[in-house]
């Protein structure tokens, strides 16, 4: 019997990992690195594995540079001064402030006690500035999640302080809308009821409706593992596209909803061909077209993509969303893994692999 149940679950697990590690119809395999077979990154001018940068999902080289003298001199005016600059409407302002936290997050992980102490002279030296107070209350959302378990005593009581900081932002800046999108995050982690919810999401549309980032945040308290359903975040994804403007990535809301709710092993074959996939894919696909080239939200559409189109065996169009984000990985999926940078090399040498089996080439690559 015991023969029995290990034969069924190496049956499971071939249906589950046997299209990615190997593919049938194309004769595509893995292969180690270094290899001769192996895909090699420079023939297309991708960025090699120990050299992606997995802080940003795309080229931010200003906060880089503010990033890299905060951090070396402790000194933090300089963030202060980009943050100052940077419009409260858009999405850049958004992206900042949480690399900002995350940084000083990661920080007081490495060195306990002392890491991100620029970050605490921040707020001490300047109570008043809307900035610090953003990344305050950012910075304890990420430490929630980063240092405690979701529903204990401790997650709890750094997401009471975190909503009290948002509060404090909220009055510094009173037509800034991160201090209610940080709170998106409050409320999924200490369980806000969907009215309390609805209050908060509220006060971000009424002051930035076309948010991408918003409503990334705010899709995760609709999803099933938070509290909501797959029917809800579904709705909420696709009304949300629904009304999006023309040139808005809104449009590409719906593949984050899919995403949300892949189960982790997935057995229904050509389960990422089906129906709901593809209209899924489609939609973004046609966000990314549609949107303006410097829109900052849309590496993050563009590294969805390509999960999704990798696993679908569309090739040509996974490489030619790669060609446009390679070296900048900070961005889903590859963030959810324990390895952001291994997790997309794997994806990127099977477009590469798929690409050439099918007679593509570096020549033949748009750019």
């Amino acid at each position: 019997m015991e023969i029995l149940w290990f034969l069924i679950a190496m049956a499971l697990l071939a249906a589950a990992f046997g299209p990615y590690l190997l593919r049938r119809r194309s004769g595509i395999r893995q292969v180690a690195p270094g290899s001769p077979d192996a895909a090699d990154p420079d023939t297309y001018g991708f960025v090699r594995q120990e050299e992606l940068d997995i802080r940003l999902p795309g080229p931010d080289q200003d906060l880089l540079d503010v990033l890299d003298v905060v951090q070396r001199t402790q000194e933090w005016r300089a963030a202060a001064q980009l943050l100052a600059g940077t419009p409260k409407e858009g999405e850049v302002r958004w992206q900042r402030v949480q690399a900002f936290a995350g940084a000083a997050s990661l920080e007081l992980q490495q060195r306990p006690g002392v890491g991100g102490a620029w970050l605490r002279a921040w707020r001490t030296e300047s109570p008043k500035d809307a900035g610090a107070a953003q990344v305050h209350a950012e910075f304890l959302v990420q430490q929630a999640w980063r240092s405690s378990t979701a529903g204990t005593d401790d997650f709890r009581i750094i997401l009471e302080e975190a909503r009290a900081v948002c509060g404090e932002a909220a009055l510094l800046a009173p037509g800034d809308p991160i201090p209610y999108i940080v709170e998106l995050a409050v409320a999924r982690g200490l369980g806000y009821s969907p009215e309390q919810f609805d209050q908060v999401w509220a006060k971000v549309i009424d002051r930035a409706p076309e948010h991408m980032g918003a409503h990334l945040a705010a899709l995760q308290y609709w999803c099933e593992k938070w509290h909501g359903s797959r029917e809800e975040a579904d709705h909420f994804a696709t009304t949300a596209a629904a009304r999006a403007p023309q040139g808005s990535l809104l449009a590409a809301l719906p593949l984050f909803a899919v995403y949300e709710h892949i189960p982790d092993v997935v057995l229904v074959q050509g389960f990422h061909q089906s129906a709901v996939v593809t209209k899924a894919v489609e939609g973004a696909l046609f966000a990314v077209h549609s949107a303006r080239a410097d829109d900052p939200m849309l590496a993050h559409v563009r590294h969805l993509l390509i999960f999704f189109l990798v696993r679908s065996e569309r090739w040509a169009e996974a490489m030619n969303q790669l060609v446009r984000v390679d070296g900048h990985i900070g961005a889903l999926p590859w963030t959810h893994s324990g390895d952001p940078a291994a997790e997309y090399t794997v994806y990127r040498a099977l477009a590469v692999a798929g690409y050439e089996a099918n007679g593509g080439s570096p020549a033949t690559l748009p750019r």
